[in-house]
């Protein structure tokens, strides 16, 4: 659950401006989609006060053509914008399922007259330009009405961009812009009026007016052939484009706004259309009996995909079931291990034996191994294995207890097939607390056998390692990674975290993987702020990080908090982007380093690339809402 109230169902799109996710809203009980918006703009309190004022305004739109904004919810680490979900298809994919990729006037008469009515009342009366028309942001639900989303927060989401990268920015997708948007002029609703005519040039050609060579320059200076004659160029039949039809919208591509038609109450007259009540009817060009469109394909917001900002052109929409890629079958998922200690402040313990045995998996490279990020949305000992297995997208849980009293441990796990909900290996482990490594390490070999993964010299290491010889600096170690494991990414939380660290390294100076997590704390604190960003702070993480891999040059841990240091602290991509490269081969199932990667990329301007490093992240920790952010 995020933000106290929403239920994360799954994601249903991605593009350049954050990730949609359909999601049960627990206090109203009704399903909702929320658009999670990038990092940056939460982290920026100018840019978090205008996206609150926009969102204002956008619940000012009460048009039942109009997608409604129920929200702006945001806490420390993420924010997103609550709006109606709509079950159904956009005008885009329904061109594109058409025999022949298009409409024909008829077909899409009422659903133009709808548009025209909701585009009137939002200029006229809500005084509010969409700036990102298009077909797919042009919705049709269940009952075949049309829906529009994204009113009024594409363009505010590209100028809050724009301000964090000190960029001009256009908003709108480039083969629906008008000449003025394109050269970055005010905004007006002429732009609107540009963007009606050349949606409905599309759906009726299945081609946009300038879709290839230099676009840019097209729009400007060319005239877009009638429909008629695109139509004829690409030999669909019937060719011929109704009179009404092909003047209307050669109008509303007029490169002077002045001669475009002046409202979109003025395009209804001219094409003879009349608003549309909503009533239940049957798509056109289908049968009668035809099922319902198909549930959930598209959120209730097109994916704000914005032209040069964050990761540019890159809508991704959501799978269907059929087309999921194929779980692997050495694959595995650790969830929360249950507190059965009778003290409940214990439960920091039963954290971290489960993130210590996490951590051994997944440095296996044969195995695949989601992040705790993900996993921790689950309780202990769920009954709903198989589906959460497919959530995850992996073949195995493992799920146990911990007991803690006095210096006497006892751990409890089992290894449990998803897909038929069989144990195929459970042991009880009592031991010293002075032994828990090596509790730690039985399990990882025990599970990796099971799973019949292959390890390497290094990684048969690695997992039997004890990376301290003081059981006093592994408890205060395990207490720090306990406030760094929790969700409020907060001042109290990092305090506390480097509180503990501080005192294990003080314990053990040679506890390696102390000084790498102290180091992450600190440059994490210093990035974002929750911690007092001083020379003092950032002279510690750069320490620690040193420290970490001068006692051991191959720990992983270590290499990727050099990395976290250049990159948060010294703002060092180059560096950074070495380190984190170099981490891979130690921690080859950890999404934190695709994450860093993607973070630093999209700062190196390389789009392509960081959308790639965060979909890689994605597979490994797919319920990180901060991920997907």
């Amino acid at each position: 659950m995020v933000f106290g109230r929403y239920t994360l169902v799954k994601v249903l799109g991605r593009g350049g401006m954050g990730i949609v996710w359909l999601a049960r809203d627990e206090e109203l009980e009704r399903d909702v989609a929320l658009k999670f918006l990038p990092d940056l703009m939460i982290q920026d309190r100018a840019v978090l006060d205008q996206l609150k004022r926009e969102t204002k305004r956008c619940l000012e739109l009460t048009h039942p053509r109009i997608v409604r904004i129920h929200d702006f919810v945001h806490d420390e680490r993420s924010g997103c914008i609550s709006m109606e979900y709509i079950d159904g298809e956009t005008l885009s994919n329904l061109r594109s399922e058409k025999e022949r990729k298009v409409f024909e006037p008829y077909e899409i008469a009422d659903w133009i007259g709808q548009l025209c009515d909701a585009l009137d009342y939002a200029h006229t009366h809500a005084k509010v330009i969409h700036r990102d028309l298009k077909p797919a942001n042009l919705m049709v639900n269940q009952s075949g009405d049309l829906k529009v989303t994204d009113f009024g927060i594409a363009r505010s989401l590209v100028d809050s961009a724009s301000r964090l990268t000190l960029e001009q920015s256009r908003s709108g997708t480039l083969i629906y812009m008008s000449p003025q948007q394109l050269s970055g002029d005010r905004g007006t609703h002429l732009d609107d009026i540009y963007s009606l005519g050349a949606s409905i040039y599309e759906l009726l050609t299945s081609k946009p007016p300038f879709y290839s060579g230099n676009i840019d320059r097209q729009i400007c200076e060319r005239i877009a052939p009638s429909m008629t004659e695109r139509r004829k160029e690409l030999d669909i039949e019937p060719a011929l484009v109704p009179a009404i039809w092909e003047d209307t919208v050669a109008a509303c591509l007029a490169k002077d706004p002045s001669r475009r038609p002046q409202s979109a109450a003025e395009i209804a007259q001219r094409l003879q259309l009349t608003p549309v009540q909503t009533r239940t009817r049957r798509v056109p060009g289908e049968r009668s009996n035809r099922k319902a469109l198909r549930i959930g394909c598209v959120a209730t917001v097109s994916l704000l995909v914005v032209a040069g900002l964050y990761v540019g052109s890159l809508e991704r929409h959501a799978k269907p079931l059929s087309q999921a890629p194929a779980i692997p079958e050495k694959s595995i998922a650790v969830l929360p291990f249950e507190n059965r200690s009778e003290e409940k402040a214990n439960a920091y313990f039963a954290e971290g034996i489960q993130d210590e045995i996490l951590t051994r998996l997944s440095k296996i490279a044969d195995l695949k191994v989601i992040s705790r990020t993900s996993t921790q949305h689950y309780k202990s000992a769920p009954e709903n294995l198989p589906q959460i297995a497919r959530q995850l997208g992996v073949a195995h849980i493992l799920e146990g207890s911990v007991q803690k009293s006095g210096d006497a441990v006892r751990v409890n796990v089992q290894l449990i097939k998803a897909a038929n909900d069989s144990h195929l290996w459970a042991d009880t482990f009592d031991r010293k607390l002075t032994d828990i490594f090596s509790v730690e390490s039985d399990i990882a070999k025990a599970v990796a056998d099971q799973l019949r993964a292959e390890l390497t010299g290094q990684e048969k290491q690695v997992i039997a390692a004890k990376p301290t010889d003081n059981p006093e600096a592994y408890d205060a170690y395990l207490r720090g990674l306990a406030y760094t494991l929790k969700t409020g990414n907060n001042a109290a939380n990092a305090l506390a975290a480097q509180k503990y660290l501080r005192e294990a390294v003080r314990l053990d100076p040679k506890f390696a993987i102390a000084w790498a997590l102290l180091s992450n704390v600190d440059a994490r604190g210093y990035l974002v702020g929750n911690l007092q960003p001083t020379v003092a702070l950032r002279e510690e993480a750069r320490q620690a990080a040193e420290a970490a891999f001068t006692l051991q040059p191959n720990l992983g841990e270590a290499i990727l908090a050099n990395g976290y240091y250049h990159y948060a602290c010294l703002k060092d991509y180059n560096a950074a982007l070495r380190y984190f490269e170099q981490a891979r081969q130690f921690l080859p199932n950890s999404s934190r380093i695709p994450e860093a990667l993607a973070y630093v990329t999209r700062r190196q301007g390389e789009w392509g690339r960081s959308e790639s490093y965060f979909n890689e992240a994605e597979r490994l920790d797919p319920r990180n809402v901060q991920l997907l952010t």
